[in-house]
């Protein structure tokens, strides 16, 4: 079944009916509006997965979904991901299985009270879950085809339904957008392969960075011909456990790192800057000391705050957790805030809910 973007008969994907949630994504737009995805359905990360899209800010709050993904209980639509273009225009990823594949659809004007969203189409093979990065060679989308070792649910299902795995070669890609459509450029293979997860940065000059989850730390490729060639990954010097980090260049030219910090697992979880592109990072402000906070998305509004998402306790079944928080969370900081290591902006707020599940 093709998946659906619904935007009216809303309550089957409500709070109510949801039992776990997590795996955010961000964006805000020119005139405030903050809208945060993530993923449910089910008991677990499973076929029948849906992702709703909720639209609010940080003073009024969020309500019920907005808008859903869904596919049919043989399918599932997880790892969602939100991004606006040059030209304003909101993006919304989504990923499939058991054909696995990153699929999008675009709402031309997000500034509008009732959303309008074109026909979802396919970006290309494999899972993206986080932003596409606007570089001087174009708009790279990192997309990731798992290690079957690591994708076990995915390979058990499609033998089961009888559908063929996918030709291309495991990895993380960079993929750009032409005249035919999207197309693969360079591969990355990390050495220790997760999930990848991985996220581009383009240097003051020039060269195109790529941080990778692993299974131990984040690891690191360079390439200096815009994303078609890359180097060996090696270890960027930054732990990492095993988990989702965001990174990304803010408008003053500094380099954003949410990450978890000084950790025991999934704990700590920690904003980082960077003045020297990304070498050192010696600012850090701790946005979450509790146990399972994880998955940060970011973005950087137009008032010179720093929006970040993330989920606590997801309360899904393989979590164990009958009695979790179901949390997804919002911290709004500036970048003194980081220097200083504390809040000091006036409007600045951590541990924010967006959704709560009872």
């Amino acid at each position: 079944m093709q998946p659906r973007i619904y935007t009216e008969n809303l309550k089957k994907f409500g709070s109510a009916k949801r039992k776990w949630q997590g795996i955010p994504s961000i964006e805000r737009t020119k005139n405030g509006d903050i809208f945060v995805v993530f993923y449910s359905g089910g008991n677990d990360e499973q076929l029948g997965n849906y992702c709703v899209l909720l639209r609010g800010n940080e003073w009024k709050g969020f309500g019920e979904p907005v808008a859903a993904v869904y596919a049919g209980r043989f399918s599932r639509c997880f790892d969602p991901c939100l991004y606006i273009d040059a030209e304003g225009r909101l993006w919304l990823f989504w990923s499939t299985m058991p054909k696995v594949r990153t699929w999008a659809a675009i709402c031309e004007n997000p500034l509008e009270d009732v959303l309008k969203w074109g026909e979802p189409f396919v970006v290309g093979e494999g899972i993206m879950l986080n932003k596409p990065l606007a570089s001087s060679y174009g708009v790279l989308y990192p997309l990731s085809v798992w290690k079957d070792n690591i994708n076990e649910q995915t390979v058990k299902v499609c033998r089961k339904m009888k559908i063929k795995k996918s030709a291309i070669p495991d990895g993380a890609y960079a993929v750009k957008l032409g005249k035919d459509g999207f197309k693969p450029e360079g591969r990355v293979r990390s050495k220790k392969p997760s999930y990848d997860e991985h996220m581009f940065l383009e240097r003051r000059d020039g060269v195109l960075e790529v941080y990778i989850r692993t299974a131990e730390n984040i690891e690191k490729a360079t390439s200096d011909d815009g994303g078609v060639h890359w180097s060996e990954p090696y270890d960027s010097g930054i732990k990492n456990p095993n988990s989702r980090f965001f990174i990304g260049r803010l408008k003053s030219g500094r380099i954003l790192l949410v990450n978890h910090y000084k950790y025991k697992g999934r704990n700590n979880l920690t904003a980082l800057l960077s003045e020297d592109d990304g070498k050192t990072f010696p600012f850090a402000l701790l946005l979450d000391e509790r146990n399972k906070v994880s998955y940060p998305d970011a973005v950087e509004g137009e008032n010179g705050y720093i929006y970040i998402v993330y989920d606590r306790e997801r309360g899904s079944r393989n979590q164990h957790e009958t009695d979790s928080a179901k949390e997804i969370l919002l911290a709004k900081i500036t970048e003194d805030d980081i220097i200083a290591g504390k809040l000091i902006g006036s409007e600045s707020r951590l541990k924010t809910i967006v959704s709560k599940l009872n």
